[in-house]
């Protein structure tokens, strides 16, 4: 069950599989609590976007600082879309690493964080082997397995078994708000060709909708991963608590997903 505190001055969620035991902390951020003005209200954690770079710099500091970390105590990623993951660690820093959608750690003390508005956080945690990833994934990440790339990163860096993980989907857009036509159509039904796949017809209108989360959660069981959480909770539906590019159209802001390695 994913858990949140609306009221707090930086509203956060978290994710009930993903333990809060010390060894790991996570947070899914809202855009609420931030200084950004409109279309960028409030807590835009992109640099990406035509926010001035003074109000991110200042949001940062109220989300990360919830962690007791500054941005550059932070990996980030310069993000396009994609499958590429890296393995990182403190010396990382501060930097953008890539361009990769994907991030993987053993390294204690290692923080990651993505910023997103639609695309799906994906969050990994490997209990035995103390190792973390988080990702990226529209639907571009997902017909190019992004989800699978970061289990299998993390199998490759750490000797990690994909029984042993657990993995949270975190907000993104989902398949009442996602209408697609061509190319992703056809993309979808390739890559997802079982009975359900990730499109979901549309008996009042011509074009499919794409289950993002869904497409998601098949890509994570077919590397191995069993126990899955999703946060059910759709971005350009509720764009009072998170960002949507789609549902705003394109002129918004991104929050952020923040996983840390506690040393």
């Amino acid at each position: 069950m994913l858990t949140h505190d609306l009221s707090a001055p930086i509203p956060t969620l978290h994710f009930a599989n993903l333990p809060r035991n010390g060894r790991i902390s996570h947070a899914v951020f809202t855009r609420l609590g931030g200084v950004s003005p409109t279309p960028f209200a409030s807590l835009n954690l992109s640099v990406s976007v035509a926010d001035a770079e003074g109000n991110v710099m200042a949001n940062r500091a109220r989300a990360y600082g919830v962690h007791g970390r500054g941005t550059d105590e932070l990996v980030h990623a310069h993000l396009i879309h994609g499958a590429e993951v890296a393995t990182v660690t403190q010396a990382d820093n501060g930097r953008y690493v890539g361009p990769v959608d994907g991030l993987v750690t053993d390294a204690p003390g290692c923080g990651l964080t993505m910023n997103y508005a639609d695309c799906a956080p994906i969050l990994l945690y490997d209990p035995v082997r103390t190792a973390i990833g988080l990702g990226h994934a529209g639907w571009q990440g997902v017909i190019k397995d992004l989800p699978g790339a970061l289990v299998g990163a993390m199998v490759e860096a750490f000797g990690s078994h994909p029984a042993d993980l657990v993995a949270a989907v975190g907000p993104c857009i989902g398949p009442c708000c996602y209408e697609v036509d061509e190319p992703v159509v056809s993309a979808a039904r390739a890559a997802f060709p079982t009975v359900g796949g990730a499109l979901v017809p549309q008996p009042d209108g011509p074009r499919p909708h794409f289950d993002l989360p869904r497409a998601a959660r098949l890509r994570l069981r077919a590397a191995g991963v069993s126990r899955i959480e999703e946060a059910g909770l759709c971005t350009a539906c509720r764009t009072d608590l998170f960002f949507s590019h789609r549902a705003e159209g394109g002129a918004t802001g991104r929050f952020g997903a923040l996983l840390l390695l506690n040393g």
